[in-house]
């Protein structure tokens, strides 16, 4: 932990946040927002610390929610009828050169929030006015009634991603603190959160929200663009800074100073939402053509002392939650390994195309845990696991704090570990007339394929095997052989001792060397 300065020192702009992580300091009082002279000769200047200066002035009021009501004819919108909505792409602002343009969205359905937008151009601030002209309704017979009060719900930003003459979304901010982006090739999967505040705890889940954008014009032949945000809830106040630079993988470079109205008992930081509905560790209860649907297949870990961990993910028959222990993280993110069509055959979702969201802590942040959270779901529509960092630092009312990280969406996965990497999880009751019986009379079997790296090279021969361990029971019949795919497989047979959860782990090795990531899974008893 940095030492603590107090919040009325002067800043240094060019000091990055990211080199103080989870800096706490006390708020002092009577801190107003700052005002700019009207003279000519003394232009405002608009900068992060801007942000922070009117984050720290809420932060000292009560909260509030000062958004508008919705209409009603936008509020009984359902959610096909909302996106019929779309922004006129000759409505597009920066439409007169560079890279980027911006596409306000339009409230409706259940984005019923106004957030306001702003526009940033020689450190001089404007907020964007709401107009129905830039809205094609589409089958919508709304008319254009609506008054400039209405604002807007979010915003997308486009850029020549896929082809050099055509602008397309490539991150879209909508619906509390959710942003979704997008690299090359890449459809629209899981999403990331600003922040997350006592998520599947007893009293319910408090959802923070953006409530303002400020979008700082880059240079013509400029390939990022700065986005500066203020988030509001009833527990704390946020400023943040995001440094968006889209491509193949594309970038989102966080930086967050945050200044709580009240204690907090679950902080999440950097969180990923995604959608598993079913593959292949578990039967699924429902009829589906699709062999898998799902976001996100796998959360992956790369912990403080280098190793590699990873879980498949699960729609499970209650919820689970699950914390995976860490000292100096060093990255953690929820992906999408399956990335051939045949494993989904939808040609309308393209699920192989997902893109894994990949979170990089920049400095230290220190002690904690990796949370999972996997909740019972029977649509695809809905997002129901959740993963974010909690820190064992408590966080107190009057106490700020910062910190920052890197946030990429990659094809497939994240730059693959030094060693093999787990691709598939199978498992089932060993003998079928075993499974009518409750799960903790069963015996289990499990098939692990493990690939990449040096196992491809390996010969057959080489005395490769499978290390496995178990929390409660009794893990048997451990095999581990290569597949014609060049792949490795681990095979054993799980005998439980109570009902109890049983926590998993596995890899491969070669004589006293690891050559995969570690393998985790948590079996349900009940």
């Amino acid at each position: 932990m940095v030492g603590a300065a107090p919040e009325d020192e002067p800043r240094d702009p060019g000091l990055r946040i990211a080199r103080r992580t989870l800096l706490a300091s006390l708020l002092t009082t009577g801190i107003a927002l700052p005002r700019f002279p009207a003279q000519a000769d003394a232009a405002p200047s608009f900068t992060f610390e801007s942000v922070q200066a009117q984050a720290m002035a809420l932060a000292k009021q009560p909260y509030r929610d000062t958004s508008p009501p919705l209409p009603d004819v936008l509020k009984r919108l359902d959610y096909a009828h909302f996106r019929m909505i779309k922004f006129r792409a000759d409505q597009a602002f920066w439409r007169d050169g560079g890279f980027f343009q911006v596409r306000p969205i339009h409230r409706g359905f259940q984005y019923e929030r106004r957030v306001s937008i702003n526009l940033v151009e020689n450190g001089v601030e404007r907020e964007i006015a709401y107009d129905p002209a830039q809205f094609d309704f589409g089958g919508n017979n709304l008319g254009t009634t609506f008054d400039s009060s209405l604002g807007f719900a979010g915003l997308a930003l486009a850029f020549p991603l896929d082809r050099p003459d055509e602008f397309e979304e490539f991150v879209i901010f909508l619906g509390a603190s959710y942003f979704r982006m997008l690299g090359r090739g890449q459809a629209y999967g899981a999403s990331a959160r600003c922040l997350a505040i006592d998520t599947a705890g007893p009293e319910g889940e408090e959802v923070p929200a953006l409530t303002a954008f400020w979008l700082e014009r880059p240079a013509p032949d400029a390939t990022s663009l700065t986005l500066y945000a203020l988030l509001d809830s009833k527990s704390v106040v946020g400023a943040y800074k995001i440094v968006l630079s889209p491509g193949m993988m594309t970038l989102a470079q966080c930086e967050a100073a945050l200044y709580p109205r009240l204690d907090i008992r679950k902080l999440g930081l950097a969180p990923i939402n995604t959608m598993f509905l079913h593959g292949k560790p578990e039967n699924r209860p429902f009829v589906d053509i699709r062999p898998e649907v799902h976001d996100s297949d796998t959360i992956l870990m790369h912990r403080g002392n280098d190793e590699w961990v990873s879980r498949p993910l699960l729609n499970p028959q209650r919820l689970r939650v699950s914390d995976f222990f860490d000292e100096h993280p060093k990255g953690f993110g929820l992906v999408q390994r399956e990335t051939d069509f045949r494993q989904y055959q939808d040609p309308v979702e393209r699920f192989e195309a997902r893109p894994s969201l990949w979170v990089e802590p920049e400095g230290d942040w220190g002690s904690g845990a990796v949370e999972l959270i996997e909740i019972p779901s029977d649509a695809e529509i809905n997002d129901n696991v959740i993963a974010y960092w909690v820190s064992q630092q408590p966080v107190k009312a009057g106490t700020a704090l910062s910190f920052a990280y890197r946030l990429t969406a990659r094809p497939g996965v994240p730059p693959l570990p030094p060693t093999g990497r787990c691709i598939g999880t199978r498992t089932g009751p060993l003998a079928p007339a075993e499974a009518g019986r409750p799960p903790a009379d069963r015996r289990w079997q499990f098939w692990i394929d493990f690939a990449g790296r040096e196992l491809a090279g390996l010969s057959e021969r080489m005395p490769v095997e499978a290390v496995v361990t178990v929390s409660k029971g009794k893990a048997t019949d451990v095999s581990c052989r290569k597949l014609e795919t060049r792949a490795w497989r681990a095979a054993f047979t799980f005998t439980p001792e109570g009902r109890e959860d049983v926590e998993m782990r596995a890899y491969l090795r070669l004589r006293k060397s690891a050559l995969s990531e570690t393998w985790t899974y948590r079996l349900s008893q009940t």
